[in-house]
C-alpha cells in the first residue's frame, strides 16, 4: 500500500466508524439505547478502535525501521567491499612494482619477500570478502573467525576476549565496528613488526569499548600513506557509530593502543 492510502485510510476509517455509529444510533437505537449507554458505548468503540489502530500502526513503522535497517546495513557491506577492493589493487600494485624491480635487480630474498606479501593480501581480502558481515553467524563468532585467520596469516599471536551481550549492536553497527577491528589489524600485520597482539570488546545495555594493542613498533610513529589512510578510515567509521578514538603508544613503551568506546542510553534495536 502506498503512502497516500495509508493516509487516505488514516483519516477514513476512524471517521467512517465512529460517525457511521452516531447516525444509525440516532436514526435507528434511540428507542434502545439510552443518552448514558450510547455515550459510554462510542467511547468503548473509540477507545477500541484507537487501541487496534494504534497497534497496526506502530507495529508497520517498526516493519519499515527494520527494513530501513537492513537495507543501511546491505549498503555499508557493499561499500565496504568496495573500499577493500581498491585497497587491494592499490596494494598489489605497490607490491608488483617493488617485486619487478627487485627481480631486475637480481635481489631474490627481497622478491621473495614481496611474493610472500601478496599471497598474504590476497588471503587476506579473499577471506574479508568471502561472507557479507551481515549473513551467517553471530557477530561475535564472525569476529572470531576473522581473527582466527588473521592470526594464522600473519603468524602473530593473538589474545582475544570478546563479550558483547546479543543484539548490542544494530546490522549497521556491525559492519562499521568490524570494518575498524579488519583495519585496526591490518594495520598492524603490515606495518608494526609486531608479534603479539590483543584485543578486548565489551558491550552492554548502557556502553561499548573495544580495545586493541601491540607490541610493535607503534603505529603512529609509521608515516606511510597506507598506515594514514587507514587511521583515517577507522577515525570515519568511529564517528558513525557516535564513538571515541583514541590511538596512543602501549603502557609499557611500545607498540600501539587502539581505544574505541560510546555510551548510550539503550540497546539499538
Amino acid at each position: 500500500m502506498s503512502l497516500g492510502k495509508y493516509k487516505l485510510f488514516t483519516v477514513l476509517v476512524p471517521v467512517l466508524i465512529i460517525g457511521g455509529f452516531e447516525y444509525i444510533r440516532h436514526e435507528y437505537l434511540l428507542r434502545y439505547l439510552t443518552m448514558g449507554a450510547g455515550n459510554f458505548t462510542i467511547t468503548v468503540i473509540t477507545l477500541l478502535l484507537s487501541y487496534l489502530f494504534a497497534t497496526w500502526m506502530f507495529n508497520r513503522i517498526e516493519r519499515s525501521n527494520e527494513q530501513i535497517l537492513r537495507s543501511e546495513g546491505r549498503r555499508a557491506v557493499f561499500e565496504e567491499r568496495e573500499r577493500l577492493a581498491r585497497e587491494l589493487h592499490d596494494d598489489l600494485a605497490q607490491t608488483l612494482f617493488f617485486l619487478n624491480v627487485k627481480l631486475r635487480q637480481g635481489d631474490i630474498e627481497e622478491a621473495k619477500a614481496a611474493v610472500s606479501e601478496i599471497d598474504n593480501s590476497l588471503r587476506q581480502a579473499i577471506f574479508n570478502l568471502r561472507t557479507p558481515p551481515e549473513e551467517g553467524t553471530a557477530f561475535t563468532q564472525r569476529i572470531h573467525t576473522y581473527l582466527a585467520n588473521w592470526q594464522l596469516v600473519s603468524g602473530i599471536e593473538l589474545r582475544e576476549d570478546v563479550k558483547i551481550e546479543e543484539n548490542s549492536f544494530s546490522p549497521n553497527e556491525e559492519v562499521l565496528l568490524f570494518g575498524i577491528i579488519q583495519e585496526a589489524f591490518t594495520n598492524i600485520r603490515k606495518h608494526s613488526m609486531a608479534t603479539d597482539a590483543a584485543i578486548v570488546l565489551e558491550a552492554d545495555k548502557d556502553h561499548w569499548r573495544l580495545h586493541i594493542t601491540d607490541n610493535g613498533c607503534g603505529l603512529l610513529q609509521d608515516t606511510e600513506k597506507s598506515t594514514t589512510y587507514g587511521i583515517d578510515l577507522m577515525q570515519k567509521r568511529s564517528a558513525e557509530l557516535g564513538a571515541a578514538l583514541e590511538l596512543k603508544t602501549s603502557d609499557h613503551g611500545s607498540g600501539t593502543e587502539v581505544i574505541v568506546y560510546a555510551e548510550r542510553e539503550e540497546n539499538p534495536q
